[in-house]
């Protein structure tokens, strides 16, 4: 959270650039055009006041810049899996590359608010050579308009459950969230270590509830600094990185494609492509993200790692706690809030070892946060 708190509150908002007008099977190339047919909602658009007799005005449109085009997530995941959870009334896209030893350790990945699963491609690569999404209804009928981190911890539990029923036979895992995600992982791990479940620890990335309390009142600010839509894909990926919300272009061609849908019919004065998530209208559930988060975070019953882009601040709790050792914190300079995005390599590093550190533990010498 630190580099999307340091940009909501900063003039610099005003400087971002606009818009310039459960069966497993492989995955294939383009694979992800398929995501640009399923649609959760679009951002409501939001074109500046204009005079009730004048005509909308007809946009140039960009050539796509070949160097900005989509990458197939093929060879970064061993496979796509789609996980139907009855429980949730939920069809999960699940991108899954399993253990090479039996008894190994499963990273459990959670994107963060308006992201996919594919964010997490370059980092899962760099993991793998190591160690040698898509979500919609099941019944058209049901909403999903409930993102309160209750429901999306509830959802979280139960896709586990059903990726794995058994916890004995079970891996290990490690938990690993993202801004939000890492908000609903730290409420999820409880309900599986009840379950039986075995979890080596938690890793929280770039969120601070602190920091992420007080960018909340800035937040329309930024999504107003967001283009409504573009005219091609690569133009969005061009965006994403031109403005360093994603500061690694071979990562923002796999993971930009999956934020974004065909409209249904664009004119002349709209985008071809929109943006799949609708940011602004949960508005309502930004505060329940992360109210409570650091509490909750001390008080989960394995490891705990807080990864920073930067040198934020942190709250009181945290930081009473990190004098008591209670948790881990490493900070990854120049990346944004998208670490691991922007340098999978050195998260995975980070990862691995605080896997080893906490999984492979020695008798008598106590896993970080241990009291």
């Amino acid at each position: 959270m630190s580099d999307l708190y340091r940009s909501a509150i900063s003039a610099r908002i005003d400087k971002l650039p606009q818009s310039p007008t459960a069966a497993p099977y492989e995955i294939e190339d383009g694979e992800e055009d398929e995501e640009e047919n399923d649609s959760v909602a679009s951002l409501p658009s939001m074109p500046p006041p204009r005079s009730s007799i004048q005509k909308p005005k007809t946009r140039k449109k960009r050539s796509p810049n070949p160097e900005y085009s989509p990458i197939s997530a093929a060879g970064y995941f061993d496979q796509a899996v789609e996980v139907t959870v009855p429980a949730v009334g939920l069809n999960f896209r699940v991108y899954y590359s399993p253990p090479t030893v039996v008894g190994g350790t499963v990273m459990i990945c959670h994107h963060g608010a308006g992201y996919s699963g594919l964010s997490f491609a370059c980092f899962t690569k760099e993991v793998m050579a190591q160690t040698n999404g898509k979500t919609k209804l099941i019944d058209d009928s049901m909403s999903d308009a409930d993102l309160s981190v209750e429901v999306l911890s509830r959802d979280a539990y139960n896709l586990l459950l059903t990726l794995f029923p058994k916890p004995a036979e079970t891996p290990t895992f490690l938990l690993v969230g993202h801004s939000m995600g890492g908000s609903v992982l730290v409420r999820t791990c409880p309900m599986l270590i009840e379950s039986k479940y075995r979890v080596t620890g938690v890793a929280v990335l770039d969120v601070v509830e602190g920091s992420a309390i007080d960018a909340l009142p800035f937040m329309n600010k930024l999504l107003d600094s967001r283009p409504n839509g573009f005219d091609s894909i690569e133009e969005a990926v061009e965006w994403h990185v031109s403005n360093h919300t994603i500061r690694n272009p071979q990562s923002a061609r796999i993971s930009v494609p999956s934020l974004f849908v065909q409209s249904e019919s664009p004119n002349d004065h709209e985008h071809e492509f929109k943006w799949r998530t609708p940011l602004r209208s949960t508005a309502q559930y930004w505060e329940s993200w992360f109210l409570g988060l650091s509490s909750k975070f001390l008080a989960v019953r394995a490891a705990r790692l807080l990864v920073l882009a930067g040198t934020d601040r942190l709250d009181k709790e945290l930081m009473i706690g990190q004098m008591q050792g209670k948790f881990q914190m490493i900070v990854v300079p120049d990346t944004g809030h998208m670490i691991h995005e922007d340098n999978p390599e050195r998260l995975a590093d980070i990862l691995m070892e605080f896997w080893r550190r906490n999984e492979r533990v020695v008798k008598g010498v106590k896993k970080v946060g241990e009291l």
